[in-house]
């Protein structure tokens, strides 16, 4: 096999050596190609040159039969293949004068979407724009539903113009699978590579990337534009692995520009104020739903004698009734298999679904196409999943895991779409926290800023 062809294979990449269809002696004798030790030690403590991990405990050791030694591997990145000290990483970084795709073009307007932006989301869009062509970072401050992937169109558009490489990153596969078909959909002429945990796509390096951020540790200096979807979300929020993989695939000179609706303050204070372009308005006009907060008792010892509360009950006949799909969040996997079984008995349709169920992918399709009445859900659910026309409700919202940030986006599930805009987000618990409060107070705050700015329906 030719240099060329291996250095098109490995562009961008930043894979291990029994991960190429190649040779070591051809990987070697190739220019530019740049190898380097899976583990190394760093003023002796082990580092891993894949993603970062400095950590003494997150390193082990074993009887390596490829280099005979006690060989020291790191624990942190092991789901991505092994890379212990006697691994070899191989990357073939794009410098700044390297070739771009072959579908730049200046002239030619590779969006195909005949949709209208809002004055807010036009400010926003035309930030983006101006980030991908001075190379530079910026945050986009949007309210759930605000049409934030409207808003990277335009930026996206400029940067195939200019033969750039642009990648999607997001810290949940359910956010990556929605935006998959969606980019598609408005750029038909371009190839969109999707890559996630089993996905056909990995390893692809196409002109439009959309990832999960865990992916991103196979690459390097890959692309010029790299958009980070739900930026203040778990596990990315607080992995400095997923944080690294995200700088070590941008390019030296690229842009970072960050979407969320619920800004960390650290997040906040990185930015100069005329780096940030805010949309406190959803897309069609209408408020943010505030939540209403109900206690519901002791939820737990009921659970365990077998027993909802009896508003919770209510609540899911209601909708059952009226034929209204809703999102039930509970805070932990077992309460999810206590809740199911009770909820069953009102309707044998209703499912639960959280991060390791085997079914999960069919579950939420399923319930998108309307033939799920009322899902179950960990947080898993709280972001990138739209459902037209669905109301939620929170048991258990005094639990540590409802955060402001988690109970806003989970508010933000609700009155998404141009045809349903309102609807109801219930907080059922047995005694109010500051996270649901500060996450009442947020809604608030964003719909006041909305009617000053006039971004609402009269």
């Amino acid at each position: 096999m030719h240099d060329h062809d291996l250095q098109k294979h490995l562009l961008g990449r930043h894979l291990l050596s029994n991960e190429l269809p190649f040779s070591m002696d051809a990987v070697q004798n190739a220019p530019f190609v740049e190898i380097e030790q899976g583990v190394v030690k760093k003023s002796g403590f082990f580092y891993c040159n894949r993603c970062g991990n400095d950590q003494p405990f997150l390193f082990a050791g074993f009887d390596c039969a490829r280099c005979k030694k006690f060989c020291h591997y790191c624990r942190n990145c092991i789901m991505m293949g092994r890379v212990s000290e006697c691994s070899k990483l191989v990357s073939f970084p794009r410098r700044e004068k390297e070739e771009k795709h072959s579908i730049q073009s200046d002239q030619t307007n590779f969006l195909q979407w005949d949709g209208e932006l809002s004055p807010a989301q036009k400010r926003a869009s035309d930030r983006v724009t101006e980030s991908v062509l001075q190379r530079t970072d910026c945050l986009i401050w949007a309210v759930c539903g605000a049409g934030k992937t409207e808003v990277l169109f335009a930026g996206i558009n400029t940067a195939l113009q200019k033969g750039l490489f642009v990648c999607i990153a997001a810290p949940r596969t359910d956010v990556v699978l929605e935006l998959g078909p969606r980019l598609k959909n408005v750029f038909p002429s371009i190839d969109v590579a999707v890559l996630y945990g089993g996905s056909e796509d990995r390893l692809k390096l196409s002109p439009i990337t959309i990832s999960t951020t865990h992916q991103l540790l196979r690459y390097k200096e890959a692309f010029d534009v790299v958009i980070l979807d739900e930026v203040d979300a778990f596990p990315y929020s607080v992995d400095s692995a997923l944080q690294f993989a995200v700088e070590k695939a941008r390019k030296r000179n690229s842009s970072l520009i960050y979407l969320t609706a619920t800004p960390s303050s650290s997040i906040k204070r990185h930015f100069k104020p005329s780096e940030i372009a805010k949309i406190p308005a959803r897309y069609h006009g209408y408020p943010l739903p505030v939540p209403e907060f109900k206690w519901c008792g002791n939820w737990k010892k009921r659970l365990e004698k077998g027993k909802l509360p009896k508003n919770i009950i209510t609540w899911a006949a209601e909708h059952l009734q009226k034929e209204r799909q809703a999102f039930l969040f509970v805070p932990e996997i077992k309460v999810l298999h206590d809740v199911v079984p009770l909820l069953k008995k009102l309707n044998s349709a209703v499912e639960g679904v959280h991060a390791e169920d085997p079914q999960r992918k069919e579950k939420v399709r399923a319930f998108r196409n309307g033939r799920i009445p009322i899902i179950v859900t960990t947080t898993i659910l709280e972001r990138g999943v739209t459902v037209p026309g669905t109301d939620a409700a929170v048991l258990g919202a005094e639990e540590t895991i409802f955060t402001e940030s988690a109970l806003v986006q989970i508010s933000g599930r609700v009155g998404r779409s141009m045809n349903n805009p309102t609807g109801s987000v219930i907080f059922f618990h047995y005694g109010k926290t500051n996270e649901m409060i500060a996450a009442k107070h947020h809604i608030l705050a964003m719909n006041r800023e909305a009617a000053k700015e006039d971004l609402l329906k009269r």
